[in-house]
């Protein structure tokens, strides 16, 4: 995986519980949030929010509640859908940043559609690589983790798989998401925390738990008000995440650019870091 030293890993303390992350960049650069999805953590986004500081945005890549967090968070926390969109929300708000260019890959591009509609207030454009919308939150078979993951004994169970490097990276577990070559050092902590701590399986339970298939079904009634500028980062090939899901996203909002990457699947990032942050850094110049 591609990185640089040039961020801080720190963390914050929120209603919901603390969030680590790592930032970089001038303090005074426009905000970067990044939103990751299910099973991974921060190092989903490789050096991309390294790449926007050195191009003087003020980047944060948090390791949000969504089951590879290696702390977890406060008992009774509400961690539903809509309940990470508001903990993205709180983050927001006690970093009291404005103007903020949210990216979102898989679950977490659900998870910033969500925060749209309870909180766009500190939003001013929007980045969605491959990702959950409208009927597909999650698309099948990912689906069928969410129903298993209810019940944790049963997800520790299936995930134990998952020590296996083999099978991580075969086409049941992350291979399909990924063209290059996934180190097992890359995959190794996503799984990790659920695998070790009972705490993030009880946070992850709460998340599948409060899920409903249908939560993005209707959320063309407020995608379709959000006037900000939006970017669309599409990898066309992507068999999870079907091509026909970025042309409607695009008609949808009122102000949206769709961008193909080629040579890419589901975790755009990590196929293709450089040119995706060369892409949000000259939209959002413009945004």
């Amino acid at each position: 995986m591609q990185q640089t030293d040039a961020s801080e890993r720190t963390t914050i303390d929120l209603p919901a519980g603390r969030v680590h992350y790592r930032v970089s960049g001038p303090e005074r650069g426009r905000p970067v949030v990044f939103v990751h999805g299910f099973l991974v953590d921060d190092t989903l986004w490789s050096d991309v929010p390294e790449r926007l500081g050195a191009a003087g945005f003020r980047a944060y890549a948090p390791t949000w509640p969504l089951a590879s967090h290696t702390e977890a968070m406060k008992e009774g926390a509400d961690l539903s859908p809509r309940g990470v969109a508001r903990v993205v929300a709180s983050f927001l708000e006690a970093l009291d940043l404005d103007d903020v260019v949210i990216v979102g890959n898989d679950t977490g591009g659900g998870i910033a559609q969500l925060l749209l509609d309870e909180d766009p207030n500190r939003v001013g454009g929007l980045v969605l690589t491959n990702c959950d919308a409208f009927e597909d939150f999650p698309p099948a078979p990912f689906d069928t983790l969410f129903r298993v993951a209810r019940h944790p004994w049963l997800a520790l169970l299936l995930l134990q798989t998952m020590r296996s490097t083999t099978l991580r990276h075969s086409s049941l577990a992350f291979g399909p998401m990924v063209r290059r070559r996934i180190e097992p050092g890359e995959s190794r902590p996503w799984v990790r925390p659920y695998l070790t701590d009972a705490a993030v399986r009880r946070d992850v339970a709460s998340f599948t738990r409060a899920w409903r298939p249908g939560l993005l079904t209707g959320s063309a009634s407020w995608l379709g008000t959000f006037h900000k500028p939006v970017l669309l980062c599409w990898a066309p090939e992507d068999p999870t995440f079907e091509y026909a899901l970025a042309k409607r996203l695009l008609a949808t909002f009122p102000d949206a650019t769709l961008v193909e990457f080629r040579d890419a699947s589901t975790f755009v990032p990590m196929d293709e870091p450089g040119r995706l942050a060369e892409e949000i850094a000259a939209w959002a110049g413009r945004a």
